[in-house]
């Protein structure tokens, strides 16, 4: 192995480091505990090599973002896959989809909440991105010839109800019931 290989690869591992710190400090304490001070602290680096790595911390959001959608997607695909019928299969993503949101509050805030770079709906949409909004489309397909529209308003009412029960404003116990109503929604745009 060279040593520019050898670089690379402790470069990668520098990155992976910030960014699983990151996302530690945020899930422990919350975003506004993550500052490039308190990473460098918590990594034993200093601040100009975490610069090195990453702009800012928007930059650092939007990699700890990017992951939250492998997970998602990963999360989103396997309920679909675990179901018996199309109309389940809507059923248990969108009861996925709100899981990984209340388990994951500050993943979930760093993925659709908080400013980042990252860009859906367009040509150079990153696959990581690409990837969770497939996982939606694909559960919502049978139902619908109009995909992407079906798919994002399948998407918004999943993240309204997300926020409003992350945030104390609906009932966690009705979730169930709502959850049906949006699955008898996507069911009868395809009737």
């Amino acid at each position: 192995m060279g040593i520019a290989e050898r670089k690379g690869r402790e470069r990668a591992e520098r990155e992976q480091r910030i960014v699983a710190a990151a996302r530690a400090i945020a899930e422990r304490e919350g975003w506004d505990a993550v500052t490039i001070r308190r990473l460098a602290e918590e990594i034993e680096y200093s601040q100009p090599v975490l610069y090195s790595h990453f702009e800012n911390r928007t930059a650092i959001v939007a990699a700890v973002a990017v992951e939250g959608f492998q997970d998602i997607a990963t999360m989103l695909r396997a309920a679909a896959g675990a179901s018996t019928g199309q109309t389940q299969a809507v059923e248990a993503v969108a009861m996925a989809y709100l899981d990984f949101a209340l388990g994951h509050p500050a993943l979930y805030e760093a993925m659709f909440v908080l400013p980042t770079d990252l860009r859906f709906a367009e040509a150079d949409t990153r696959e990581e991105l690409r990837a969770g909004f497939d996982a939606l489309s694909a559960v919502v397909a049978p139902f619908r010839a109009e995909v992407e529209v079906v798919t994002e308003a399948f998407w918004a009412a999943l993240h309204g109800l997300a926020e409003l029960e992350r945030s104390g404003r609906i009932r966690p116990g009705a979730r169930g019931e709502r959850v049906a109503l949006v699955v008898r929604a996507i069911v009868a745009v395809g009737a």
